[in-house]
């Protein structure tokens, strides 16, 4: 990227992933765009009165963004609509937030992942018409996972033999999966199940609990600790 491109960023597709008050009438925005990745900005006068921004500047609506400067934090320069925005029901409202926290916790900033930014608008998509948002929120995680570098590896052992779906198997995170009787550490799961998160079918209730706590457990080892404040919300109702 050259340098006049990183000090102004013209109509680029993006997301709003957090925002937050800032002064008397501006917004800090945490932003998912396309081209460049996860990006801080000030949206000065966004919560004015007379701005449309206010409304525009929302998580789940695709947008069309602009700003100028480098560094943590750049000053948005414009900002409209480039499509419908997610029409999340209230159930689905906080799984959405949920990958949003994942992204803004676990993206470093300015980093360009076009694949994850197609996939984020693919989950979106997903949840206003699923019935369950877990699959769909699974599946986004493994995504996540490969593309911060740190893939699942789901068809072959750690020591290179295939995945046999009969078979269970003890995922070691710093590993890949290891033959139950080999091992007494990592997740217990089945070879079924990492097939199916392979292949993306997660509709069997009792492979989706296995799943789940599989990509639960490489994000937490991502996340350092970090608590995420969505499952604390979500943990009343249902875990995340």
């Amino acid at each position: 990227m050259t340098r006049a491109a990183q000090t102004r960023i013209l109509l680029q597709p993006a997301f709003v992933l957090h925002r937050r008050p800032y002064l008397n009438t501006s917004l800090l925005l945490e932003a998912f765009g396309r081209e460049s990745g996860r990006v801080g900005l000030v949206a000065r006068g966004a919560l004015g009165s007379r701005s449309r921004l206010k409304g525009l500047l929302q998580p789940f609506v695709p947008l069309l963004l602009s700003w100028v400067g480098t560094g943590e934090l750049a000053t948005l320069s414009a900002a409209e609509d480039s499509g419908p925005p997610a029409t999340l029901a209230p159930a689905r409202v906080l799984a959405g937030l949920y990958a949003n926290e994942l992204l803004v916790r676990l993206l470093p900033r300015q980093d360009p992942l076009p694949e994850l930014f197609a996939a984020y608008g693919r989950l979106l998509a997903e949840l206003t018409v699923a019935p369950d948002p877990e699959p769909a929120l699974r599946c986004f995680e493994k995504r996540l996972l490969a593309e911060l570098g740190y893939g699942l590896t789901l068809d072959r052992e750690a020591g290179g033999l295939p995945i046999v779906a009969e078979e269970t198997y003890r995922y070691v995170l710093d590993q890949g999966p290891l033959p139950a009787h080999q091992t007494q550490t990592g997740l217990l799961i089945s070879g079924r199940s990492l097939l199916a998160l392979r292949d993306e079918l997660l509709s069997d209730p009792a492979i989706l609990k296995e799943v789940k706590r599989l990509t639960r457990a490489a994000l937490t080892e991502q996340l350092r600790g970090r608590a995420l404040k969505t499952r604390d919300l979500y943990r009343p109702k249902r875990e995340l």
